[in-house]
């Protein structure tokens, strides 16, 4: 029942930019990279439990991301990631 469901942010990442992005846990969150030489490291607040891992899909229409990769590279687990609506 959050108001701000559905809604997204986006931020560009740079080597130059010397930036860091804080994903609070309980947030969807996601990353394209943007050249085939792309370097990304993140941390997580815990150990990582691949049986509690949940996402949504990437492209879903009803949150309207516009993803500067139209036709990106992904994972079979990722490409079968259910839409938001269908998450409860």
């Amino acid at each position: 029942d959050s108001p701000t469901r559905g809604q997204w942010e986006a931020s560009d990442l740079s080597e130059s930019g010397n930036t860091q992005l804080y994903v609070p846990g309980g947030f969807a969150h996601g990353f394209q990279c943007l050249t085939d030489d792309a370097e990304l490291n993140y941390l997580m607040s815990d150990s990582y439990h691949p049986d509690l891992a949940r996402g949504l899909r990437w492209n879903d229409p009803d949150v309207g991301i516009p993803w500067p990769v139209p036709d990106p590279v992904l994972s079979d687990r990722d490409r079968a990631l259910p839409l938001l609506r269908d998450i409860s």
